[in-house]
């Protein structure tokens, strides 16, 4: 009791939210912080000291380190990866910004996988590093090793990695492996580890890969001699090759008899001989085992418009004879392959949900004519730039209801009739409708149904469609899923569409709008302000915008492109016409954007597949920067002021 006339106590003043924090036991906070991704433990840590210093402590055991979506300095990355961490087992990081100085800092014996991307400053010193550093690697990936002209790499490198790494199961050369010489390159593949059970390479030409997979002889055996098969449990093949041809086809599949996946693709620089092309005979070789459920035989047309001219429809019958059991079939420029050849696929594979032709120059709508009499429950079909086809073939597709991807674009002839067809698909997440002939009425069919489920929408350079298109599918709750759209290529989209779009609150993550003449810097103002519909987004949503071509920016937009505009933003494309000044500036004053101003398609490059590895949160990635740069964006926001001042001086 407190005696009589003395003052009532006085309340306590309230805490601070990290005062509060520091009453938490220190267990509980590295608790929480184990739970998070990287991005997330360092937004944590800008927070407040108690985050601060449990996530320097989290780094030291964490066993997992995956940083993809910003390529960080070796300054910035040794924070981030602590020497005296004996318990990391998986790295997967963007090695634009670094080289061979940072491989003390990455690499380490309790590794058992690494995914290293855009190693271009790297020699091949970092493939003889992991061999001697990491023997208990059981998945590598490595992309653009060397690709600087000054980086050299020797065979000895790959043999110090294929010796040292002896648990690998999955190895993923993701550059061109011809630069090393032909006979030595194939005589250190005997000295990789048998328990590789998947294997890419980004390059390699048909010869090497023969003589990869092709016993070498002693000097003493005969020809008859029994040898013990190259890399004998391989089930995944990926290869990128300059052609594709009957002796590669053989070799493979005499040698990999385990094998369920099998994808090639090739881009010949030059019509290619009989001797180095696919035909009839190479395709009766394939499957001889009857192990394969994966076929993928493309042939791009990068460098020169060419074709599979040595195959038609006795090839594929040959083939289909050992095929009943593929699931997953993708052919791309055989030219000479009718309906007939198509619908023996459609009808000798009865397991197959993937479907998937490009230049199908003969492709036709008798091929799903009776596609309802078949038992196949497609879920992925890709028809690319098969122009024969008709509203027709389309509508019988859409009997297939567990569709999720399907990708039309180029396909000339398809209308506003498919469209009714398709928008019937609950579970579409995919739809690529480029270069086709909708209009406002087709894309309306989408509304009821598609657009609940829909994550990547494209409409480029359907040249029909008006902002009145684009304001049905947004108007009301109907595009929650949306994550991707492109708006490339339309002449007659305006700001209105994108005013529209940032009032709808759609979580967009990637935004294309090149080649639009009518956009300008309203649209920019509109995205910088957008609020996406979720309690947990702060600001705009926007992972890539490519604006290349846009006949309405101006320097203004340029200010709203800058910090704290777009927090998320990854990539961005623009004209580097407007000012390059500006251009310049704006990379200096946000180093984590990848700025692109020549016109080249923004995104992840096409041979990389490891984004299925992992999936990434890219939710406070504006705070990773934040805690990653710190004092500095002061000093480039400053040159971004100041080169725009200049301009409109």
């Amino acid at each position: 009791m407190s005696s009589e006339g003395s003052d009532p106590p006085q309340p306590a003043p309230p805490s601070s939210p990290s005062e509060t924090l520091d009453l938490l036991p220190i267990a509980l906070l590295g608790t929480i912080l184990t739970k998070l991704d990287i991005p997330s433990i360092c937004s944590a840590a800008s927070t407040c000291k108690s985050f601060n210093s449990s996530a320097s402590t989290i780094l030291s055991f964490l066993p997992h380190f995956h940083l993809l979506d910003v390529a960080p300095s070796i300054g910035l990355l040794r924070p981030l990866l602590p020497p005296n961490n004996p318990h990391l087992q998986t790295l997967h990081l963007d090695c634009a910004r670094l080289d061979d100085s940072s491989l003390d800092c990455l690499l380490r014996p309790s590794l058992r996988h690494v995914s290293l991307h855009n190693c271009a400053d790297f020699s091949g010193s970092l493939l003889s590093q992991l061999g001697i550093r990491c023997k208990l690697l059981r998945s590598l990936y490595l992309s653009s090793v060397a690709d600087k002209r000054w980086r050299s790499m020797c065979v000895s490198d790959l043999e110090q990695l294929l010796t040292g790494c002896t648990q690998l199961e999955t190895l993923s050369l993701m550059f061109d492996v011809s630069i090393f010489l032909r006979p030595n390159f194939a005589r250190v593949w005997p000295l990789a580890s048998a328990k590789i059970t998947c294997l890419e390479i980004g390059y390699i030409s048909s010869v090497m890969v023969t003589e990869l997979l092709s016993p070498i002889l002693g000097p003493q055996q005969s020809p008859s001699h029994m040898q013990c098969s190259i890399l004998p449990n391989i089930h995944k093949l990926w290869l990128a090759v300059d052609y594709i041809t009957d002796t590669m086809i053989g070799t493979i599949s005499k040698s990999l008899v385990s094998l369920t996946h099998l994808d090639l693709r090739d881009a010949p620089i030059i019509e290619p001989s009989v001797t180095i092309d696919l035909t009839n005979s190479g395709l009766q070789l394939i499957n001889p085992h009857g192990k394969l459920k994966h076929l993928s035989l493309i042939r791009s047309q990068e460098f020169v418009a060419t074709y599979f001219k040595r195959v038609n429809d006795l090839g594929i019958l040959l083939m289909a004879d050992r095929c009943e059991s593929m699931e997953s079939i993708c052919l791309g420029g055989f030219c000479r392959v009718t309906d007939t050849g198509f619908k023996t696929i459609l009808h000798s594979c009865t397991s197959l949900y993937k479907f998937k032709v490009t230049y199908g120059s003969q492709l036709t709508d008798l091929v799903f004519h009776d596609i309802d009499a078949t038992s196949l429950a497609l879920t992925h079909v890709s028809l690319r730039w098969c122009n024969l086809l008709t509203n027709l073939s389309f509508v019988r597709l859409a009997s297939n209801r567990n569709l999720s991807v399907l990708d039309l674009r180029d396909c000339r002839n398809l209308g506003d009739s498919s469209l009714k067809a398709i928008g019937t698909l609950h579970k579409l997440k995919t739809l690529l409708l480029d270069g086709s002939d909708i209009s406002c009425v087709g894309l309306s069919y989408l509304k009821e149904s598609v657009m609940h489920s829909i994550v990547s929408l494209s409409v480029r350079g359907c040249k029909r469609l008006t902002d009145k298109c684009i304001s049905i599918l947004f108007d009301g709750s109907s595009s929650r899923e949306l994550r991707e759209l492109d708006l490339s290529n339309l002449p007659n989209l305006s700001d209105a569409t994108v005013l529209l779009l940032a009032k709808s609150r759609v979580q967009l993550v990637e935004l294309r709008m090149r080649q639009c003449p009518l956009i300008g810097d309203t649209s920019v103002m509109a995205l910088a302000s957008m609020q996406a519909d979720d309690d947990t987004w702060r600001g705009s949503s926007l992972q890539l915008l490519d604006l290349f071509n846009c006949g309405g920016i101006t320097p203004i937009s340029f200010r709203w492109l800058k910090k704290p505009y777009f927090p998320r933003l990854r990539w961005l494309g623009v004209t580097g016409l407007v000012n390059r000044e500006l251009v310049d500036a704006l990379a200096r004053s946000r180093p984590f954007l990848r700025v692109s101003y020549c016109g080249e398609e923004l995104g992840t490059n096409q041979w990389d597949n490891s984004n299925d590895m992992y999936m990434h949160d890219y939710e406070e990635v504006d705070e990773l920067e934040q805690w990653l740069l710190d004092d500095d964006n002061e000093i480039a926001d400053e040159e971004m002021v100041d080169a725009a001042d200049d301009v409109e001086a």
